[in-house]
């Protein structure tokens, strides 16, 4: 999926783990298949899940995560994997890795959920917690998604190019163009800012676990609400919008980050990540059909 991406396999994933957590030797491991763009996943035992970057990344970063990650896992009201441990790469995979506890679940699917009130319920309560954590004398960190919208104009602009042919690109242009200068609505609040299908778990329609909460922190308020055009259909969005309280403006930038996301997968992930890049289309289409914020 990157041309710089890493390999590591279930024998050396194995190896590294017994190397830095002896206690670990001996369990099975099993490669966890799924649509992840960041990590390897691998299953450890019955209750340890190890995450291996597909990209370099500095035991730093990975330190960062850990703190986010655990004030993430206090603070939601659905499980969230606790850190474990952090471990080295070696010349055979030169990156630095983690451990967390292991959630049960399957991942939520853009389609099949779409349907369901209780899911958006659940989805409107996680919200609502995450922002009701103080962020203190945090700011953001002006990195990716979550500030301005219109800093993204150039990666829209180059979406588009790349996407002719994929979506509608004429309609994408026109709405985030009508999207792109909303005003900001409020301060900033603690944020997942990546609530993706990927990242949540469900069992019997609703919510059992939130994963990937390492970037929790200090957000444009409207950031984690791109959960509703990658998940919801038109009446569950409004169910979401109701819980959260979401003012026409948030809710606008809320559509516009989908939106920002989505184009991204639509052309990148188009032969790597068929999944990821279905989601993509599935979330253009709903921000382009929803009256509420594309005219």
């Amino acid at each position: 999926m990157h041309d710089d991406q890493l390999v590591v396999t279930t024998e050396l994933a194995g190896e590294l783990i017994a190397r830095e957590f002896p206690r670990l030797a001996g369990l099975p491991i099993t490669a966890v298949s799924g649509a992840g763009t960041v990590n390897a996943i691998f299953r450890v035992g019955a209750d340890v899940g190890a995450r291996f970057p597909l990209q370099a990344t500095d035991a730093a970063v990975l330190s960062a995560e850990v703190a986010a990650l655990t004030e993430f896992a206090d603070a939601s009201p659905f499980p969230a994997p606790r850190p474990l441990g952090l471990g080295a790469g070696d010349e055979r995979y030169p990156s630095a890795w983690a451990l967390q506890s292991w959630l049960p679940g399957d991942v939520a699917d853009p389609l099949r959920a779409a349907h369901s009130e209780a899911f958006a319920e659940d989805l409107g309560e996680l919200i609502v917690a995450l922002r009701a954590v103080p962020v203190g004398d945090r700011i953001f960190a002006g990195r990716g998604r979550g500030g301005s919208l219109s800093d993204h104009d150039g990666y829209i602009a180059h979406c588009l190019e790349q996407s002719a042919g994929l979506v509608d690109v004429t309609r994408v242009a026109a709405v985030w163009t009508a999207l792109h200068e909303t005003p900001t609505a409020g301060e900033h609040v603690m944020s997942h800012r990546d609530l993706t299908p990927a990242n949540l778990l469900v069992s019997e329609g609703r919510l059992v676990g939130v994963l990937d909460g390492g970037s929790f922190g200090p957000a444009d308020r409207s950031l984690d609400l791109v959960c509703a055009w990658h998940l919801l259909d038109a009446p569950r969005r409004a169910r979401l919008r109701g819980i959260v309280g979401a003012s026409d403006a948030e809710w606008r930038r809320g559509a516009a980050w989908a939106l920002q996301q989505a184009m991204g997968l639509v052309w990148y992930y188009e032969e790597s990540n068929p999944v990821m890049a279905e989601l993509g289309h599935s979330t253009v289409w709903r921000v382009l059909s929803d009256k509420d914020v594309s005219g």
